[in-house]
C-alpha cells in the first residue's frame, strides 16, 4: 500500500477530489479527510460537535454526515489546530493518539498519524500546518495497482505545491508544526487566505 497525500486550500476543493477519487472506483475505507472547521458548512450542527469534541478532545457529530462525502465524518479536536471536521482511516489513527495522553491533547498528534502512515515527517509538519491555517488534507492508502491513478487525480486536482507551501512558511521564520501554538482564529485564516489569493475567499 502506497499512502498518498494532498493538501487543498479549502474544503470544497478537497471535497470535489475525494468524489474524483472515489469515481476512479477507490473505496471509502481507504480515504481519509481533515478540515480546519472553518471552512466547513455544515450548520449549527456541527457548531455544536465541535464544542463537544473541543471539551473533551473526543469525537462529534457532524450533521448531515457531510452529505455522504465519507462515512463517520465527525469533528475532532487536534492540539494545535483546534476542532476539525475528519473521516476515513487517518481519523481513527489520530483518534489513538490522542487517547494516549490526557485528555485535551497529545504530542504530535496528526503530525504523528500521518508520520506512522508512511508520510514523511517534514511533510507532515507542511501538512498539519496547512489545516492549522484553514486547509484541508485527503490522504489516501492506495495499492500500487491504483496508486498511480490515483495521485494523477490528487495532482490535477485544486492542491497545493507542498515544496513551494514549505518554503513561503520557512520564509516568514516557520520552523514547524507546533502542537502548542493557539489555534488560528477566523479572522486569521481569512487575512491568510487573502494574502495567498485563496478563492473563495472567508467572508
Amino acid at each position: 500500500m502506497r499512502t498518498i497525500t494532498s493538501l487543498f486550500d479549502t474544503y470544497d476543493h478537497a471535497a470535489s477530489a475525494v468524489r474524483a477519487v472515489k469515481d476512479a472506483g477507490v473505496a471509502s475505507d481507504v480515504i481519509s479527510l481533515v478540515a480546519n472547521s472553518v471552512d466547513t458548512k455544515f450548520g449549527s450542527g456541527a457548531r455544536e460537535a465541535e464544542e463537544d469534541a473541543a471539551a473533551g478532545a473526543g469525537i462529534g457529530a457532524v450533521a448531515g454526515g457531510g452529505a455522504g462525502l465519507l462515512a463517520g465524518l465527525g469533528t475532532l479536536a487536534i492540539p494545535g489546530i483546534g476542532p476539525v471536521i475528519a473521516g476515513g482511516w487517518l481519523l481513527a489513527t489520530a483518534v489513538g493518539a490522542l487517547a494516549g495522553a490526557a485528555v485535551g491533547g497529545a504530542a504530535g498528534g496528526l503530525v504523528g498519524a500521518l508520520a506512522n502512515a508512511g508520510v514523511p515527517e517534514a511533510e507532515a509538519h507542511v501538512y498539519a500546518e496547512g489545516v492549522r491555517r484553514g486547509g484541508t488534507l485527503v490522504t489516501v492508502r492506495a495499492d500500487e495497482s491504483r496508486a498511480e491513478a490515483v495521485e494523477a487525480i490528487l495532482r490535477n486536482s485544486t492542491g497545493v505545491d507542498i515544496d513551494a507551501r514549505r518554503a513561503d512558511y520557512l520564509a516568514e521564520g516557520w520552523t514547524g508544526f507546533d502542537e502548542e501554538s493557539p489555534e488560528y482564529s477566523r479572522d486569521q485564516i481569512r487575512d491568510y487566505r487573502n494574502a495567498y489569493g485563496v478563492v473563495p475567499p472567508i467572508v
